[in-house]
């Protein structure tokens, strides 16, 4: 009767045996890194953690933007799925700190960005009105007043909005259009200034004050081309399916920017208690 399988790494002889040792090894290797914490599994828990961290959005008791204000960013366009959120699009290669400090990591520039589908205010979706011109915080946002948005500090990393014109190398992935990102230094290519979203009025609303949860166009001061969210090129992320965000101004028949182009910068509602934690 022949037997099969005799020689076994149960034997724990010859090559058996350097089987054994290197299996013990790696079970040991993989016990450490999950002690450190530096599965791939458990960093990206600790991104989503950070990135879904609630964040207050800044209270407007008279209904006005200002400087300084933590708001997000809402497409207005009408499709089947009419909720589509700036926000930030990572990965663990965006995570770093500061290894003489030991300090919390948090993301560093470059990063992208994309369209999601959740409303609830957090480190990812949540941007700051930034000065570009020494305007203090408080002062209100006028039409056609440059400013920049800045991601939160902490894990935010306090990143700017930034585009440029589109080139071979450096374009959309899906779309080959204008490419949003977020970058750590704040130059000419981070102005941004908000448009009133009739262009048959937007001459008589130049320079009046911003209304919260209004339909306006966010246009690049650069290369005047307006934020947009492409609801058919779509982007896969660690939060699942999302719009891509370009920048580019979308006409229709009527020389009247689409819906696409369409945003709306929501704040805090006021005595919203939940919003304020």
């Amino acid at each position: 009767m022949n037997h099969v399988g005799i020689y076994r790494p149960s034997v724990r002889v010859g090559n058996w045996r350097e089987e054994i040792t290197l299996e013990k090894e790696a079970l040991m290797e993989f016990l450490q890194q999950k002690d450190r914490g530096e599965l791939t599994v458990q960093k990206n828990s600790v991104l989503k953690q950070n990135l879904l961290k609630p964040v207050a959005l800044s209270p407007s008791p008279d209904g006005l933007l200002r400087f300084g204000d933590t708001v997000i960013l809402i497409n207005t366009r009408r499709t089947e799925n009419p909720e589509c959120v700036l926000s930030i699009v990572a990965d663990l290669s965006d995570i770093t700190t500061h290894l003489e400090t030991n300090s919390k990591p948090y993301l560093r520039g470059p990063c992208q960005v994309g369209g999601a589908s959740s409303i609830q205010p957090c480190v990812r979706n949540a941007f700051i009105i930034t000065s570009v011109d020494e305007t203090a915080d408080g002062e209100i946002l006028r039409y056609e007043q440059n400013f920049a948005l800045r991601t939160t500090p902490g894990f935010g990393g306090e990143l700017y909005l930034a585009t440029d014109h589109k080139s071979f190398q450096k374009c959309a992935k899906k779309s080959r259009l204008q490419e949003v990102t977020l970058v750590k230094q704040l130059d000419f290519l981070c102005w941004w200034r908000l448009l009133y979203f009739n262009p048959q009025e937007r001459l008589e609303h130049e320079g009046y004050p911003v209304q919260v949860n209004t339909k306006l166009l966010v246009s690049h001061c650069k290369t005047n081309q307006c934020l947009s969210a492409l609801s058919d090129h779509t982007l896969w992320t660690v939060f699942g399916k999302e719009s891509e965000i370009t920048a580019h101004t979308f006409l229709d028949s009527h020389k009247a920017e689409r819906d696409c182009n369409h945003w709306m910068l929501m704040t805090a509602a006021p005595g919203d208690e939940e919003t304020r934690r």
